[in-house]
């Protein structure tokens, strides 16, 4: 009994690109601030509304396309952030 209550659960998070559920530690949270700025938020700690992507170019492109950031923020968001996302998930395939 007691090895079922000391087994965290990981958490889950759905990617707004392709809609699979992933490990929290494995997308790319995106926020938007109570300022109404947004900003990549790979700690998943700061303040803000979020939405998850995968770490894959071609999630962005499918978010891009089918809105899906737009949606869950219920605004329109900026094209400079889809730009940035492309280049922080470059950068990171790189290592």
């Amino acid at each position: 009994m007691a090895d079922q209550r000391s087994a965290k659960k990981t958490p889950l998070r759905s990617c707004v690109g392709c809609g699979q559920a992933k490990d929290k530690k494995d997308l790319i949270r995106v926020i938007r601030t109570p300022e109404g700025n947004f900003e990549i938020d790979r700690t998943g700690r700061k303040n803000g509304r979020g939405a998850y992507i995968c770490d894959d170019v071609e999630c962005l492109k499918k978010a891009g396309k089918s809105k899906g950031l737009d949606r869950s923020f219920r605004m329109s968001v900026p094209k400079e952030v889809y730009e940035a996302l492309e280049k922080e998930i470059l950068i990171e395939q790189a290592k």
